[in-house]
């Protein structure tokens, strides 16, 4: 399943229009509100080159764009095929022992 990152503001329409279309999908994202946090809000700036408006959509680390952007791919449909397509984030789950690592410490 794709990694979904919104950068979103409480207010804001276009944004729950988004995410009501995501939600409709059954699709999980990662929703980072930018109202009260400055830091939050340039760095979603320098992702989407430099873009102000909210909401702003990556899938897989890709900048999507807004809300009418997300619905321009569901309307050509090719937004499922983005939002099945694996995400490149590793794992959750670290290894408990490496696998170049003796298992005899006295070796």
């Amino acid at each position: 399943m794709a990694r979904i990152e919104i950068y979103s503001s409480m207010l804001c329409g276009f944004c729950h229009r988004a995410k009501r279309l995501l939600k409709d999908k059954g699709v999980a994202f990662e929703e980072t509100d930018v109202t009260m946090s400055p830091g939050k809000r340039g760095e979603m700036m320098e992702r989407a080159g430099g873009r102000t408006s909210v909401p702003q959509i990556f899938i897989n680390g890709a900048h999507i764009g807004g809300s009418d952007e997300l619905y321009t791919l569901e309307v050509e449909g090719k937004l499922d095929a983005l939002l099945a397509a694996p995400s490149d984030t590793p794992s959750d789950t670290p290894s408990d022992t490496p696998s170049d690592t003796p298992s005899d410490p006295g070796s």
